[in-house]
C-alpha cells in the first residue's frame, strides 16, 4: 500500500454541491508526521532520540540530497509533512509556490533574534524556523598551533570540495567570507538576495572571487588535491585538519566541523578568519552563519505541534544537550568547552551576523555558483586560464534568467 493510498485513501465523502461533485479527503488521525531531515548516521540518531522525547509517531528519512528527495516528493504529490533544510532560498520558491504553511506565532520569535527570525516573503509571513545553527567565518587549527594574524599560503590549507549532495559549496563559502570581509553586510547582503545593483560580474564579486583563485594558483598540486578530496576528510580518520595532509595546519570550516573530528575534536581550536583570508589581512566585519529550517508542507495538527516543540527554548535545549549542536535561540546555551565558549559567545556577540549567501539564493543560481567554483578549482589544478569574468557572467545571466524575484529573506544580516 503506499504512502499516497494510506493518506488519502480514507474518508471519502461526496458531496452534490450546485450541481458539481465535489471529493474531500480527510486524513486518519493516527497518521505519523512524515519528515525529511539533513542529517544521517549519529546525528539522525541522536534526532529520533529528541523526537521520541515528544511523544509523537513520526518517520524521518535522512539524506544529503534533500533537494532532489524533496523536489520528487512534491512532483509525485507526496510532500512530507516537515522538511528541514539549509536552503531558505529553496524553502522561499515553494512558499512562493503556496505549497507551504505560515508559521507566525507558533515559536518565540524574540528569542531568537534577526537574522534567523527574518520574515520570509514578501508577503510578510514566516515559512521557516531555525531548529540548529552554526557559526562560519572561522578557522580551526590544532590545540598549540595557533596561526599569525596574516594570510597563509595555499600548503597551509586542509581543503576538499567533496559533498554527497552538492560538491563545491566548500569553495563558496571562501567567496562569501572574502565578499563580507571585504565589502561588508551590506553590499555581502544585497548579493545574496540577488539585487540589482550588486552584480556578479562586479567589483565586489570578481575581486573576491580573484583573491580566491589567487590562493588556488600558489600551489597546483594542493589544488588538485582539494578537488578530489571530500571536505569531511577519511570516514575512518578524524577531519582533514588531524589528518594533516602534506602538513596542512589550517580548515576554513564551520562549527560542524567538530563532529567530523571525533575524538580529536577536544584539540581543535578556532579563530576568526577574516585575517588569514588571501587578499588580507582584513577586520572582521561579520560572521556568516548557516542553519537547518524547519518548513511545514501539510496541514496536519501533529506536524505543526512537533514544529513548535523542536523550536520552542526546552526543544532546541534537549536538541543541544543530546548532539551537542548549537541553537540559533539565545536563550539556549551549548556544551561547555573551549572552542564551544568560542562559537556561542560569536553568536551571540556584537558583531553582525549573515546568513550564508549560497543558501539565500535561488536553487538555480546557488547551482551555477557551485559549479563555476569547482570550474576555478579545476582550471587552476590544470595550470589553466581561469577566465574568472566568463564564469561569472555565466551565473549572471543564471540570475537573470529567473521568472521573478525570489522570496528570500528581507534581512539576510543582522544589525
Amino acid at each position: 500500500m503506499t504512502r499516497r493510498f494510506k493518506v488519502l485513501a480514507l474518508l471519502t465523502v461526496l458531496l452534490v454541491c450546485a450541481g458539481s461533485l465535489v471529493a474531500v479527503w480527510a486524513r486518519p488521525d493516527d497518521e505519523p508526521v512524515t519528515i525529511l531531515g539533513p542529517w544521517t548516521d549519529d546525528q539522525e540518531k541522536q534526532f529520533k532520540e529528541l523526537l521520541d522525547g515528544f511523544g509523537i509517531p513520526f518517520e524521518y528519512q535522512g539524506t544529503a540530497a534533500q533537494r532532489e528527495v524533496l523536489l520528487s516528493k512534491v512532483q509525485s504529490g507526496e510532500p512530507p509533512d516537515i522538511a528541514i533544510m539549509p536552503g531558505v532560498g529553496e524553502l522561499a520558491e515553494y512558499a512562493e509556490q503556496q505549497r507551504l504553511k505560515p508559521l507566525n506565532g507558533y515559536y518565540e520569535e524574540e528569542e531568537y533574534g534577526s537574522p534567523w527570525n527574518a520574515a520570509s516573503t514578501r508577503r510578510g509571513h514566516v515559512y521557516w524556523v531555525p531548529v540548529k545553527a552554526d557559526l562560519k567565518s572561522i578557522v580551526w587549527y590544532r590545540e598549540g598551533n595557533k596561526p599569525a594574524n596574516s594570510p597563509a599560503p595555499m600548503e597551509s590549507w586542509c581543503i576538499g570540495m567533496g559533498e554527497d549532495g552538492a560538491s563545491g559549496w566548500p569553495g563558496s563559502d571562501w567567496i562569501e567570507d572574502l565578499v563580507l570581509q571585504r565589502e561588508g553586510p551590506g553590499v555581502y547582503g544585497k548579493w545574496a538576495r540577488g539585487d540589482d545593483d550588486v552584480k556578479w560580474t562586479g567589483n565586489a564579486v570578481r575581486t573576491a572571487w580573484e583573491a580566491w583563485a589567487g590562493l588556488l594558483q600558489q600551489n597546483r598540486k594542493a589544488a588538485e588535491h582539494a578537488l578530489l578530496t571530500d571536505h569531511r576528510g577519511d570516514p575512518e580518520r578524524n577531519g582533514l585538519l588531524f589528518e594533516g595532509r602534506d602538513g596542512c595546519t589550517l580548515e576554513h570550516q564551520g562549527s560542524f566541523a567538530r563532529s567530523f573530528y571525533r575524538g580529536e575534536r577536544k584539540h581543535a581550536r578556532l579563530k576568526d578568519s577574516a585575517p588569514l583570508l588571501p587578499g588580507g589581512p582584513y577586520s572582521v566585519r561579520a560572521h556568516q552563519v548557516t542553519g537547518d529550517f524547519a518548513a511545514l508542507f501539510s496541514s496536519s495538527p501533529r506536524a505543526l505541534d512537533l514544529i513548535k516543540r523542536l523550536a520552542s527554548r526546552k526543544g532546541q535545549q534537549e536538541w543541544a544537550k543530546t548532539a551537542d549542536v548549537f541553537s540559533a535561540n539565545r536563550q539556549v546555551r551549548p556544551k561547555d568547552g573551549p572552542a564551544e565558549r568560542d562559537i556561542a559567545k560569536r553568536l551571540t556577540g556584537d558583531v553582525p551576523l549573515c546568513l550564508d549567501a549560497s543558501d539565500v539564493m535561488a536553487p538555480a543560481v546557488r547551482d551555477a555558483f557551485y559549479e563555476a567554483v569547482l570550474l576555478t578549482i579545476a582550471r587552476a589544478a590544470a595550470d589553466e586560464d581561469l577566465d574568472i569574468r566568463g564564469l561569472l557572467e555565466d551565473v549572471q545571466q543564471v540570475q537573470e534568467a529567473q521568472p521573478s524575484r525570489h522570496a528570500a529573506p528581507r534581512t539576510v544580516c543582522s544589525t
